[in-house]
Protein backbone atom coordinates (compact mmCIF):
# COMPACT_ATOMS: atom_id res chain seq x y z
CA UNK A 1 0.00 0.00 0.00
CA UNK A 2 0.67 3.63 -0.44
CA UNK A 3 0.50 5.29 2.77
CA UNK A 4 0.80 8.65 4.26
CA UNK A 5 1.69 9.53 7.89
CA UNK A 6 0.39 12.38 8.94
CA UNK A 7 3.11 12.82 12.85
CA UNK A 8 4.76 15.75 13.74
CA UNK A 9 7.30 13.26 16.63
CA UNK A 10 10.21 12.83 14.01
CA UNK A 11 11.52 10.44 16.60
CA UNK A 12 7.45 8.79 16.46
CA UNK A 13 7.08 9.40 12.45
CA UNK A 14 10.66 7.62 11.73
CA UNK A 15 10.15 4.71 13.94
CA UNK A 16 6.45 4.52 12.20
CA UNK A 17 7.87 4.93 8.98
CA UNK A 18 10.76 2.20 9.42
CA UNK A 19 7.83 -0.43 10.47
CA UNK A 20 5.65 0.56 7.49
CA UNK A 21 8.35 0.25 5.17
CA UNK A 22 9.67 -3.13 6.62
CA UNK A 23 6.01 -4.57 6.32
CA UNK A 24 5.99 -4.06 2.47
CA UNK A 25 4.19 -0.12 2.12
CA UNK A 26 5.75 2.94 0.46
CA UNK A 27 5.10 5.80 2.94
CA UNK A 28 4.95 9.49 2.61
CA UNK A 29 5.33 11.81 5.63
CA UNK A 30 3.86 15.11 6.57
CA UNK A 31 5.26 16.88 10.02
CA UNK A 32 1.87 18.92 10.60
CA UNK A 33 -1.95 19.50 9.59
CA UNK A 34 -1.59 21.83 6.50
CA UNK A 35 1.53 19.89 4.76
CA UNK A 36 -0.48 16.20 5.12
CA UNK A 37 -3.63 18.03 4.22
CA UNK A 38 -2.37 19.32 1.04
CA UNK A 39 -0.41 15.85 0.21
CA UNK A 40 -3.48 13.96 0.80
CA UNK A 41 -5.78 16.23 -1.23
CA UNK A 42 -3.32 16.05 -3.82
CA UNK A 43 -1.98 12.94 -4.53
CA UNK A 44 -3.19 9.20 -4.16
CA UNK A 45 -2.51 6.93 -1.48
CA UNK A 46 -4.23 3.60 -0.36
CA UNK A 47 -4.35 5.06 3.50
CA UNK A 48 -3.56 7.51 6.03
CA UNK A 49 -2.21 7.34 9.77
CA UNK A 50 -3.09 10.79 10.64
CA UNK A 51 -2.01 12.14 14.31
CA UNK A 52 -4.98 13.62 15.94
CA UNK A 53 -2.68 16.65 17.74
CA UNK A 54 -0.94 18.28 15.37
CA UNK A 55 0.78 21.89 14.70
CA UNK A 56 -0.93 24.58 11.95
CA UNK A 57 -3.91 22.14 11.44
CA UNK A 58 -5.14 19.71 13.90
CA UNK A 59 -5.67 16.24 13.08
CA UNK A 60 -9.80 15.99 13.34
CA UNK A 61 -9.98 19.16 11.10
CA UNK A 62 -7.65 17.58 8.32
CA UNK A 63 -10.27 14.92 9.05
CA UNK A 64 -13.45 16.87 8.47
CA UNK A 65 -11.67 18.96 5.35
CA UNK A 66 -10.48 15.26 3.78
CA UNK A 67 -14.40 14.28 4.35
CA UNK A 68 -15.88 17.50 3.32
CA UNK A 69 -13.80 16.92 -0.06
CA UNK A 70 -15.67 13.98 -0.71
CA UNK A 71 -11.56 12.20 -0.17
CA UNK A 72 -12.80 8.82 1.11
CA UNK A 73 -9.10 7.43 1.62
CA UNK A 74 -9.35 5.28 4.52
CA UNK A 75 -7.41 7.02 7.89
CA UNK A 76 -6.41 5.67 11.21
CA UNK A 77 -6.17 8.22 13.50
CA UNK A 78 -3.14 8.07 16.29
CA UNK A 79 -3.58 10.14 19.65
CA UNK A 80 -2.84 9.81 23.14
CA UNK A 81 -6.57 11.12 23.88
CA UNK A 82 -8.36 7.42 24.68
CA UNK A 83 -10.95 8.47 26.24
CA UNK A 84 -14.48 7.25 25.10
CA UNK A 85 -15.11 10.88 23.87
CA UNK A 86 -12.11 11.14 22.12
CA UNK A 87 -12.42 8.34 20.40
CA UNK A 88 -16.20 8.91 19.34
CA UNK A 89 -14.95 12.04 18.10
CA UNK A 90 -12.28 10.70 15.60
CA UNK A 91 -14.81 8.75 14.28
CA UNK A 92 -17.06 10.87 13.99
CA UNK A 93 -14.56 13.29 12.53
CA UNK A 94 -14.33 10.48 9.75
CA UNK A 95 -11.67 8.80 11.09
CA UNK A 96 -11.91 4.54 9.97
CA UNK A 97 -10.19 3.56 13.17
CA UNK A 98 -8.79 4.74 16.27
CA UNK A 99 -5.13 3.88 17.82
CA UNK A 100 -4.62 5.41 21.37
CA UNK A 101 -0.42 6.06 22.10
CA UNK A 102 1.41 4.25 22.87
CA UNK A 103 0.32 1.19 20.55
CA UNK A 104 2.00 -1.92 19.08
CA UNK A 105 3.49 -1.00 15.85
CA UNK A 106 2.47 -4.48 14.54
CA UNK A 107 -1.02 -3.54 15.57
CA UNK A 108 -1.27 -0.25 13.60
CA UNK A 109 -0.16 -2.36 10.81
CA UNK A 110 -2.85 -4.89 11.27
CA UNK A 111 -5.16 -2.46 11.35
CA UNK A 112 -4.15 -0.88 7.83
CA UNK A 113 -4.27 -4.02 6.56
CA UNK A 114 -7.79 -5.22 7.70
CA UNK A 115 -8.98 -2.12 6.41
CA UNK A 116 -7.14 -2.26 3.10
CA UNK A 117 -8.98 -6.00 3.23
CA UNK A 118 -12.46 -4.40 4.08
CA UNK A 119 -12.00 -2.25 1.10
CA UNK A 120 -11.34 -5.34 -0.69
CA UNK A 121 -14.51 -7.46 0.47
CA UNK A 122 -16.61 -4.54 -0.31
CA UNK A 123 -14.94 -4.66 -4.06
CA UNK A 124 -15.01 -8.64 -4.66
CA UNK A 125 -18.13 -9.44 -1.78
CA UNK A 126 -15.25 -12.35 -0.55
CA UNK A 127 -13.40 -13.15 2.46
CA UNK A 128 -10.24 -14.21 2.48
CA UNK A 129 -9.73 -17.93 4.00
CA UNK A 130 -7.32 -19.31 1.41
CA UNK A 131 -3.78 -18.04 1.65
CA UNK A 132 -0.87 -19.34 -0.97
CA UNK A 133 2.49 -18.90 -2.22
CA UNK A 134 3.51 -21.02 -5.09
CA UNK A 135 1.88 -24.84 -4.74
CA UNK A 136 1.86 -23.85 -1.12
CA UNK A 137 -1.27 -23.55 0.10
CA UNK A 138 -3.29 -22.84 3.49
CA UNK A 139 -6.99 -23.20 4.61
CA UNK A 140 -7.25 -21.17 7.46
CA UNK A 141 -10.98 -22.44 7.91
CA UNK A 142 -9.29 -26.12 7.93
CA UNK A 143 -6.71 -25.51 9.17
CA UNK A 144 -4.99 -27.38 7.04
CA UNK A 145 -1.27 -26.85 4.85
CA UNK A 146 -0.27 -28.41 1.95
CA UNK A 147 2.08 -28.18 -0.69
CA UNK A 148 2.10 -29.57 -4.14
CA UNK A 149 -0.76 -31.73 -2.59
CA UNK A 150 1.05 -33.11 -0.29
CA UNK A 151 -0.40 -32.67 3.21
CA UNK A 152 1.70 -31.14 6.33
CA UNK A 153 1.13 -31.47 9.63
CA UNK A 154 2.19 -28.22 11.89
CA UNK A 155 2.29 -27.17 15.62
CA UNK A 156 -0.02 -24.40 16.43
CA UNK A 157 2.46 -21.98 16.55
CA UNK A 158 4.44 -23.11 13.65
CA UNK A 159 0.88 -22.73 12.08
CA UNK A 160 0.64 -18.92 13.22
CA UNK A 161 4.33 -18.13 11.98
CA UNK A 162 3.52 -19.90 8.58
CA UNK A 163 0.19 -17.59 8.62
CA UNK A 164 2.03 -14.46 9.68
CA UNK A 165 4.53 -15.40 6.69
CA UNK A 166 1.66 -16.04 3.61
CA UNK A 167 -0.05 -12.82 4.95
CA UNK A 168 3.20 -10.92 4.29
CA UNK A 169 4.46 -13.05 1.00
CA UNK A 170 7.23 -11.16 -0.46
CA UNK A 171 7.61 -9.12 1.96
CA UNK A 172 10.85 -8.76 4.28
CA UNK A 173 9.15 -9.95 7.85
CA UNK A 174 11.88 -8.92 11.10
CA UNK A 175 11.77 -10.62 14.28
CA UNK A 176 10.30 -7.82 16.03
CA UNK A 177 7.49 -8.38 13.65
CA UNK A 178 7.27 -12.18 14.68
CA UNK A 179 8.25 -11.74 18.08
CA UNK A 180 4.88 -9.44 18.19
CA UNK A 181 2.67 -11.07 15.90
CA UNK A 182 3.52 -14.81 16.92
CA UNK A 183 4.47 -14.56 20.22
CA UNK A 184 3.08 -11.24 21.60
CA UNK A 185 6.30 -10.28 22.47
CA UNK A 186 6.84 -6.54 22.57
CA UNK A 187 10.23 -7.00 23.65
CA UNK A 188 13.06 -9.21 22.37
CA UNK A 189 13.53 -12.02 25.21
CA UNK A 190 17.00 -12.99 23.71
CA UNK A 191 16.44 -16.81 22.73
CA UNK A 192 16.16 -18.33 19.67
CA UNK A 193 12.68 -19.17 19.76
CA UNK A 194 12.19 -17.73 16.24
CA UNK A 195 15.51 -19.79 14.31
CA UNK A 196 13.95 -22.76 16.10
CA UNK A 197 10.41 -22.73 14.66
CA UNK A 198 11.78 -21.39 11.13
CA UNK A 199 14.07 -24.52 11.28
CA UNK A 200 11.36 -26.70 12.11
CA UNK A 201 8.92 -25.25 9.22
CA UNK A 202 11.71 -25.47 6.74
CA UNK A 203 11.96 -29.33 7.76
CA UNK A 204 8.44 -29.15 6.92
CA UNK A 205 8.06 -27.09 3.92
CA UNK A 206 11.22 -26.77 2.17
CA UNK A 207 11.37 -30.28 1.17
CA UNK A 208 14.69 -31.99 -0.72
CA UNK A 209 12.96 -32.44 -3.99
CA UNK A 210 11.07 -28.75 -3.93
CA UNK A 211 12.57 -25.12 -4.32
CA UNK A 212 12.65 -23.40 -0.99
CA UNK A 213 10.32 -21.20 -0.36
CA UNK A 214 11.58 -19.46 2.97
CA UNK A 215 14.07 -17.29 2.73
CA UNK A 216 16.69 -15.91 5.44
CA UNK A 217 17.70 -12.08 4.53
CA UNK A 218 21.07 -11.50 6.69
CA UNK A 219 20.64 -8.89 9.14
CA UNK A 220 16.44 -8.11 8.20
CA UNK A 221 14.54 -11.18 8.84
CA UNK A 222 13.25 -13.51 6.96
CA UNK A 223 10.79 -13.68 3.61
CA UNK A 224 8.85 -16.01 1.64
CA UNK A 225 8.76 -15.87 -1.90
CA UNK A 226 9.00 -18.60 -4.96
CA UNK A 227 11.39 -15.85 -5.89
CA UNK A 228 14.55 -16.08 -4.32
CA UNK A 229 16.35 -13.02 -5.82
Amino acid sequence: MKILLVEDDPQQAAYIRKGLQEAGHVVDVAADGRDGLFLATTESYDALVLDRMLPRVDGLTVLRTLRASNVVTPVVVLSALGEVDDRVAGLRAGGDDYLVKPFSLIELVARLEALARRGGAATDGTARTRLAVADLEMDLLRRSVTRGGRKIELKPKEFQLLEFLLRHSDQVVTRAMLLEAVWNYHFDPQTNVIDVHISNLRAKIDLADLPPLIHTVRGAGYRLSADVA
